[in-house]
């Protein structure tokens, strides 16, 4: 048992707490620091380093845009710097209540000061700017600079509801059969002011409704996410509503968010979803307002998270729009129509490549299995049933897909290496404290052996990385991808807090949840997949390829490090790195598509870091038509590419058979990969290993 047991009476032998006397939520935080600092893979020690991060992470979400605190309130929150390790050690939350206080007095100053720069015209032909990097902001110094601070950001959001307003206006202007007036931009600036005034009314009106335990819950997250960003409290309500699996019932447009310093993002895509069958709304994207159909948007800025997604959710054929803001910055509307999640989609699918000789194409989603039914679907037996069907079509090389796989069964990771090498380790498993644990392949037979690319990208994690790991460091395939993969070499286990508790505390009960990171992954070479992820041993261009994306940009996440190795022997028949790293430099260089690619990227990079946002409407609407200009620009790159010659396999089309629907999901997959540019030049690493040793297909 990873938790020591709790009781109210003073005990001897396993470690025991005494919790009488106190209230629930100081119950709630002993129990929980108990937990941490037990089962944790690397508990913290509790002390000023460790507060320091508490009392920086919970002000950083308390007022996460620096429009509420004044810098004198955060010099009299300052000597709680260095206590907070006490507090909690006490299950006292001093330092809560007094942030508490002060940002509810701030917050209604706030509510007014909105209200009265709204109410008046904002002149958008003056040279002025706002910043909108958070990091780059500081606490105004005095209730003035505050103001001016407000009166930029609101002007600014103003700016963006008008230049939605002229955009639209000129589109219905240039429909022949128009025949509404046009309005002046005076009245157009009125519109939007009305329509941002709206919005923080119904921010306020969220924020006169969170109620302490709210307060208490992102209190704990920021002393849960001190230890690492995937440690994180659950409230007892309603926790299927904080996994955030946007499903309902696999209805809905299958994204899982999270919530982050006052943002709601986009932590991953659901395999077969609407979202993911959409294609355009990415993890790592901001939500920042939802509308339903044609309905007015709904602002999701410092909206709590089970409200966000009861927006978002909804039932199958109905159309969400959601306003994001991407990675670098841009701002983009998305319309989804909610839809069942497609089972299909979800597992392993193959196709058929004509490149000179037929080459095997394995998509893999995720690393799905029935862990509830013994005889259920698992991917490691899909895949070497999509490995044999190919077989079957004399494929002289295989491409396996693991890009945008955010991971899953580590079981079936390690099966799945063992399809294309003889026995051995697969990944080491560490739990703190305990030799690792060597998980291996005990299968001699090999499905195949001949020529092998992984497909990753910056998205590809955990499970993803384990697998790429193993065939890089046995030598076995060639790691083709966009960057490192995302860097998430830990393991999570979820406690219910209730069970630590004895009975005689029912009444308190329920207390929640604790989402633990207890292990640690590392390759068979002995380094950890953590923060690094798995360099491709190809790395080709990518719009992302400057932004910030993967573990080692978030919040304090534990370290990379490395152990002893394993003992492995490496494949006979490798491929030669060198050489193919060197002929897909010479393509890649000589490729107009990827060097637009390279283009976008830099301008993508130019557009992240310029956080300085100009309020004058005439260079505000010319920056926002460059940026929907580039994003053009990307489309035009599928568009350019040489058609891949690729095919579904027969046995597939035939089980498919009249069924249309079927029909059309397969078309489109072969559609997708057919205008691949990675995927053509994945096929092209494939036939450059034809030159070497022969490829034997059993």
């Amino acid at each position: 048992m990873l938790f020591a047991c709790y009781t109210s009476h003073s005990g001897s032998g396993e470690k025991k707490m005494d919790l009488a006397g106190q209230g629930k939520n100081e119950i709630l935080l002993r129990v929980l620091m108990q937990g941490l600092n037990s089962a944790h893979f690397k508990p913290e020690k509790l002390d000023d380093n460790f507060s320091k991060k508490v009392y920086g992470l919970y002000l950083k979400r308390l007022d996460f845009n620096k429009k509420f605190l004044l810098q004198t309130d955060i010099d009299k929150l300052q000597k709680y710097q260095t206590k907070i390790d006490e507090h909690v050690q006490n299950g006292s939350y001093e330092f809560l209540d007094a942030a508490t206080r002060i940002f509810n007095v701030r917050s209604k100053e706030s509510q007014e000061l909105y209200k009265e720069i709204l109410a008046k015209p904002f002149n958008f032909e003056v040279e002025e700017s706002t910043e909108l990097d958070p990091e780059k902001l500081k606490f105004p110094k005095d209730k003035t600079e505050q103001r001016e601070a407000w009166r930029k950001y609101l002007k600014y959001q103003t700016l963006v509801q008008m230049a939605e307003l002229v955009e639209m206006q000129e589109k219905a202007q240039a429909k022949k059969d128009n025949k509404t007036p046009a309005k002046t931009n005076t009245e157009l600036e009125a519109d939007a002011r009305k329509k941002v005034l709206k919005t923080y009314d119904d921010m306020y009106r969220r924020i006169s409704q969170f109620d302490r335990n709210d307060s208490v819950s992102a209190y704990i997250n920021a002393i849960a996410n001190a230890y690492d960003p995937h440690t994180e409290y659950f409230p007892p309500k309603d926790k299927a509503s904080f996994d955030i699996a946007m499903t309902g019932r696999l209805e809905g447009i299958g994204a899982t968010l999270s919530e982050r310093d006052g943002y709601i993002k986009v932590a991953e895509i659901v395999p077969g979803s609407a979202s993911y069958r959409q294609g355009e709304l990415k993890a790592g994207d901001v939500i920042l307002k939802v509308a339903q159909g044609n309905e007015e948007p709904v602002s999701v800025e410092g909206m709590r998270l089970d409200n966000a997604v009861q927006l978002v959710r909804g039932k199958k054929g109905t159309e969400v729009r959601l306003t994001v803001k991407k990675p670098d910055a841009s701002v983009k509307v998305i319309s989804i129509i909610r839809d069942i999640v497609i089972i299909e989609e979800t597992y392993a699918q193959s196709a058929l490549i004509n490149a000179d000789k037929p080459v095997g194409y394995i998509k893999l989603p995720g690393f799905y299995a029935d862990f509830d039914n013994k005889g259920g679907r698992n991917s490691a037996d899909d895949v070497r049933k999509e490995i044999e069907k190919l077989k079957k079509q004399n494929i002289q090389g295989l491409i396996l897909d693991l890009r945008n796989n955010g991971g899953g069964s580590l079981q079936d990771a390690v099966t799945m290496a063992g399809l294309f090498f003889e026995r051995g380790p697969v990944v080491q498993v560490e739990t703190s404290g305990s030799a690792p644990t060597i998980l291996e392949d005990r299968d001699a037979q090999v499905q195949f052996d001949g020529p092998l690319v992984i497909m990753v990208n910056q998205f590809s994690a955990s499970a993803s990385e384990i697998l790429a790991a193993a065939m890089q460091d046995y030598k076995r395939g060639v790691i083709v991808g966009s960057a490192a993969t995302f860097g998430k070499g830990t393991v999570q286990q979820v406690f219910n807090l209730d069970n630590v508790v004895p009975s005689e505390f029912n009444a308190i009960k329920p207390l929640g949840s604790l989402k633990l990171t207890t292990q640690k992954f590392y390759r068979v070479n002995g380094g950890a997949t953590q923060l690094r992820g798995v360099a491709p041993d190809i790395l080709l261009p990518d719009m992302y390829t400057y932004l910030e994306q993967g573990e080692k940009d978030q919040d304090y996440p534990l370290p990379w490090d490395e152990i002893k190795p394993a003992g492995y022997k490496q494949w006979n028949n490798q491929p030669n790195i060198a050489k193919l790293k060197a002929n897909s430099a010479s393509r890649v260089s000589g490729n107009a598509n990827f060097k637009m690619v390279t283009e976008i990227a830099q301008r993508m990079k130019q557009q992240s870091d310029n956080t300085n946002r100009s309020l004058k409407l005439t260079t505000f609407m010319a920056e926002n038509k460059k940026s929907k200009e580039d994003a053009k620009r990307y489309e035009e790159v599928e568009k350019g590419n040489k058609p891949l010659t690729i095919a579904a396999l027969k046995v597939d089309t035939d089980k498919i058979g009249a069924d249309t629907v079927k029909q059309n999901i397969n078309a489109k997959f072969i559609k997708g990969l057919s205008k691949d540019i990675y995927l053509s030049e994945a096929t092209n690493i494939i036939k450059d290993q034809w030159t070497g040793a022969k490829a034997v297909v059993k």
